[in-house]
């Protein structure tokens, strides 16, 4: 096989000094671990061995049904094991609601806009506590030319960056509700000319300039092709959604019923609501 499955314990974890202080880190690596979560690991000197062909398998052939990152070497940057970490967590908790449920176009997309949403939450994090992060390094720039492609001024993205690092916790959560709000309505706008009209209706939103930073067109398309239902919204997915928007702080609520409350893990809460029903 080109592509080995590798656990966490068999990879060599980049730039995790700089996000000792965030303990969310900690928890998700400890969630892959304990699940035994898999990455894709290709042979030394194979053409999957290049961060261009593993990109693309990425992007191309993610499966629902057997996830699992492909790396370019057997590293995996910290960052990218929190991105998994909170992909996986999802998928289980969905799971818990049923298999319809964890494989809706909803549930496909709730993930992603929590994964990504949460790299936003790092930035703020990292500015002012580990500015030289590698994770800095790459999104910082792709941001800022998202930004201005989107028409916002130098400046205003600079204070964007401000408010964000000044609540990180209210960013993802804003994050997280556009990019879960615009991929939803999008994934089932039934022409190009409706799609135009839905995605215009964010760009007022505080994260808009954003917006085509993130794989949405991948996103929707994959959840055109291999979600097992695109009718209605799902409704056991758009409660958690709900569930979600109503906490005090977003993430605390992921990790109080998502991180501890399905695992048993003793070092969690003691109240083990799961999810709305």
């Amino acid at each position: 096989m080109r592509l080995q499955r590798f656990t966490l314990e068999n990879l060599r974890i980049e730039d995790e000094r700089s996000y000792r202080h965030i303990g969310l880190y900690a928890e998700l690596k400890r969630a892959l671990v304990r699940d035994h979560v898999t990455f894709l690991v290709p042979k030394p000197g194979t053409p999957e061995a290049r961060w261009d062909r593993a990109l693309f398998l990425n992007l191309t052939f993610w499966s629902p049904d057997q996830p699992g990152d492909v790396l370019d070497s057997d590293a995996i940057p910290a960052d990218v094991v929190m991105h998994a970490g909170w992909h996986h967590v999802t998928r289980r908790a969905l799971d818990a609601l049923g298999a319809t449920a964890s494989q809706s176009p909803d549930a496909l997309l709730l993930g992603e806009s929590i994964a990504s949403a949460f790299d936003l939450y790092l930035v703020g994090r990292l500015l002012g506590h580990a500015p030289d992060a590698a994770f800095l390094e790459t999104q910082v720039p792709a941001m800022a030319e998202a930004a201005l492609q989107a028409g916002m001024p130098e400046d205003a993205f600079e204070a964007m960056l401000d408010e964000v690092s000044r609540d990180p916790d209210k960013a993802f959560e804003d994050l997280r509700e556009l990019l879960f709000d615009a991929s939803t309505t999008l994934v089932r706008a039934p022409s190009v000319e409706e799609a135009a009209e839905r995605i215009a209706r964010f760009d007022t939103h505080r994260f808009g300039p954003l917006l085509h930073h993130y794989e949405l067109s991948t996103w929707i398309l994959y959840a055109r092709a291999y979600a097992k239902d695109a009718g209605a919204p799902d409704p056991q997915v758009m409660a958690v959604d709900a569930t979600i928007r109503r906490a005090d702080v977003a993430l605390d609520w992921l990790e109080k019923h998502w991180i501890y409350g399905l695992s048993g893990d003793p070092g969690g809460p003691d109240d083990r609501e799961v999810l709305p029903r």
